[in-house]
């Protein structure tokens, strides 16, 4: 019996699908709605859509709403040929991490750097390079536990503050002056310096001997400490009893400590938390940066309060009077003193235009004396 015959296939073009009909507007909105995955894989469907899908303007916009780019370059800052190759690259380089997080991060490092160009470029020269994956999983594997995933992409972009002669003054963390010659300055260690401090605590302090911490920022003389706890996620700030006893105070709320992505909310540490809000004060010009009353020739960022209702301006007969008051937790405890809570005050007397007292016209004033009233909820001390 004869086989019957097998039928060729028709030659000609395929009939084009109800897609690559649309017009190039609504075409394009489809392609939007689908993302760039989907964008990558209605390329593969035909030549139409592959030049639909592949226009660099809808891989800008992917690359400026899913990552915080707004040029063609990897992460390592190397020019790309396209947006596309781009998006892919970032892709590719942060593919233990969301990506919501990775803009998170990246934002916040962009903003800071871009605050700190203006108003404190010595601080900014000290950054140090962000570090790879394998960087920090040898950290992890030396300090024996894992990193909340927020700081881990925190090192990734900048790997902390490099030491310099005059970084003692240049911590973007800040902090204060007080009584004679005395500075209080915090800087962003080094994973590497973070690691080897988190070693001498358990060596030195028995009461976290046995805790995931690491110590993520801290003075030149280790005067003010700040303790991220890996398990928890919570960043904590040392007090006076910390050698004796361990006691720490936590940096921001439990409440909104995330470590997992939970209902579409990213992870989200103390450590990221209390650095963003730090953001907030340095561009809302709350705290800025000041010239060193005792050292002329260096600048800091200062903790004390320059708008109100934190700082207090009165002006009397001309003269102007700022008075802010900054919380000291490594002079304060939580627990068995009944001094508990520590703060520094500052003070500056100006005299914008000649006053007239009495009848006497003075070009100058000189701060003497004081008297303060302190408040503790209703009560007055």
């Amino acid at each position: 019996m004869q086989s019957p015959a097998k039928r060729r296939p028709r030659l000609g073009h395929a009939t084009p699908s109800a897609l690559e009909n649309l017009p190039p507007v609504a075409l394009a909105r489809v392609i939007a709605r689908a993302g760039p995955r989907g964008a990558a894989s209605l390329a593969c469907a035909s030549k139409t859509l592959r030049a639909a899908a592949s226009s660099e303007e809808r891989w800008r916009r992917f690359c400026a709403d899913d990552i915080g780019i707004d040029a063609p370059v990897d992460p390592e800052g190397r020019v790309l040929p396209s947006f596309k190759a781009t998006y892919v690259s970032w892709l590719r380089s942060f593919r233990m991490y969301p990506l919501p997080l990775v803009k998170r991060v990246k934002m916040f490092w962009t903003m800071l750097k871009s605050w700190l160009s203006e108003f404190f470029p010595g601080a900014l020269e000290t950054f140090a390079e962000g570090l790879s994956d394998t960087d920090i999983r040898i950290a992890e594997y030396e300090l024996g536990f894992q990193l909340p995933m927020p700081t881990k992409l925190l090192y990734r972009f900048c790997n902390g503050q490099l030491w310099r002669n005059d970084l003692q003054s240049c911590g973007i963390i800040g902090g204060y002056e007080f009584y004679y010659h005395e500075m209080i300055n915090v800087h962003l260690l080094p994973l590497k310096h973070a690691v080897e401090r988190a070693k001498l605590l358990r060596s030195d302090n028995g009461a976290i001997r046995r805790s995931n911490y690491i110590v993520v920022a801290d003075t030149s003389f280790e005067e003010k400490t700040f303790l991220l706890d890996c398990l928890s996620g919570q960043l904590y700030v040392v007090t006076k009893n910390f050698k004796s006893n361990g006691e720490m105070m936590p940096c921001v709320p439990n409440s909104l400590i995330r470590l997992h992505t939970d209902n579409n909310h990213m992870p989200q540490d103390g450590l990221l938390l209390w650095l963003e809000e730090h953001l907030r004060k340095l561009q809302s010009g709350l705290i800025k940066v000041q010239i060193s009353n005792f050292r002329r020739d260096a600048r800091h960022i200062s903790l004390y309060p320059e708008t109100p209702p934190t700082c207090s301006i009165a002006v009397t007969h001309g003269i102007k009077v700022r008075a802010s008051a900054v919380f000291v937790p490594e002079d304060s405890s939580v627990y068995g003193d009944p001094c508990k809570y520590v703060y520094y005050y500052f003070i500056r007397v100006s005299l914008p235009d000649a006053c007239n007292v009495d009848g006497k016209c003075y070009s100058s004033c000189q701060f003497q004396s004081c008297s303060l009233t302190i408040r503790t909820g209703n009560c007055l001390s």
